[in-house]
């Protein structure tokens, strides 16, 4: 170790063990136990506990307790595709949402999950309508939001769980989103019956939104497109009209990012 380093070291030892530990994990095959963590990172069991716990808390690391052992949590995926992807897909997105926008006279957005809130990675806002709370870098959870609503309806049922994996996981839920793991079953299956995601007024007073998954060549779902409008000015059909623009927007991001 050379004489720079070991200063940084030693003044943030919890940091070091924390990204040893998000290392370790990245490069196995499947989840490990806390022993084999412990013996392959010489991490004492006390420090080792305390710091899963922690990283489970952020989402970083899941616990899986009938098999006793340890996996990246959603948020690790997040921060290790971030960069990657939110990039090309707010270059790509863009001229996407600037057209769907021109389309239906609606003002528009894409955002990406990470843990249990939504980014927004690009916002188009049309003229002569009302203002939004998103913008980007704008980060609400995702529960509350259509976008992150049709994210999670589009994830598997293991990553849902492991997103929300107790009572704890729904603390900080907003009124009128789901408040419990039943809720938010009860969301996801409504939400994959019918292709996309809807929320009225539970982010702002007034306004309703529905969004669509984006999902990659894998079928994992990357972002959602979602459009917002003036509850009382759109009536059951301007709103087919919309579920119908968004659901081909959205069709028209994920084949200019690569899906077939």
């Amino acid at each position: 170790m050379s004489e720079t380093s070991a200063p940084r070291r030693a003044a943030a030892p919890a940091v070091d063990q924390a990204l040893a530990i998000l290392t370790h994990l990245g490069r196995q095959r499947g989840p490990v136990s806390a022993g084999a963590l412990a013996a392959a990172l010489g991490i004492p069991r006390a420090s080792l506990y305390r710091q899963l716990a922690a990283m489970i808390d952020h989402g970083y690391v899941v616990h899986m307790p009938e098999e006793s052992r340890y996996g990246l949590g959603v948020a690790a995926h997040e921060l290790g595709s971030g960069y990657a992807r939110q990039q090309p897909l707010s270059r790509l997105g863009a001229p996407v949402l600037a057209g769907l926008v021109d389309r239906v006279g609606e003002s528009a957005h894409l955002a990406v999950l990470e843990g249990r809130d939504v980014v927004y990675i690009v916002e188009e806002r049309a003229p002569r309508r009302p203002p939004l709370v998103t913008d980007v870098g704008v980060r609400l959870p995702a529960l509350a939001t259509a976008t992150g609503r049709a994210i999670l309806a589009a994830l598997p049922d293991a990553q849902i769980r492991a997103t929300f994996p107790g009572r704890d996981a729904f603390a900080a839920a907003p009124e009128g989103s789901s408040r419990s793991y039943r809720e938010l079953k009860a969301m996801v299956r409504r939400t994959r019956d019918r292709g996309h995601a809807w929320e009225d007024g539970d982010v702002t007073a007034g306004l309703a939104s529905v969004a669509v998954a984006v999902r990659d060549h894998t079928g994992w779902p990357v972002a959602a497109i979602a459009v917002t409008f003036a509850a009382d000015r759109v009536d059951e059909g301007g709103r087919a009209v919309l579920v119908a623009a968004v659901a081909r927007e959205a069709a028209e991001l994920e084949r200019r990012i690569g899906r077939r």
